[in-house]
């Protein structure tokens, strides 16, 4: 599911809403996660999951195109970690399609 097809299926569970108080409604949660992992903080939603960052250190990569060594620097980014309710659900699911 990408952006649009999220705002689309909340528009129609929600029909008193205009598409865009919808899609004011998502870019503000979705711009409150990032800035709070910008921050180095951390986002948890109860049955879904949590959002935080994870530090990476600075190595020596490789361009796969010339196989050149490059520096790659130090660098943060994000990590989900699934709540217990959204695994127990997707395991269900996969036991049921079987």
């Amino acid at each position: 599911m990408i952006r649009s097809e999220l705002v689309q299926k909340l528009c129609s569970d929600f029909p008193d809403l205009t598409q865009r108080e919808v899609e004011g409604v998502v870019s503000s949660i979705f711009d409150s996660i990032t800035d709070q992992l910008a921050k180095g903080g951390r986002v948890e939603l109860r049955g879904f999951g949590a959002f935080s960052t994870r530090k990476r250190d600075a190595r020596v990569g490789r361009n796969p195109r010339t196989g050149e060594s490059v520096s790659v620097t130090a660098k943060r980014v994000p990590y989900f970690k699934p709540g217990k309710e959204m695994r127990e659900r997707l395991n269900l699911q996969e036991v049921t399609a079987e």
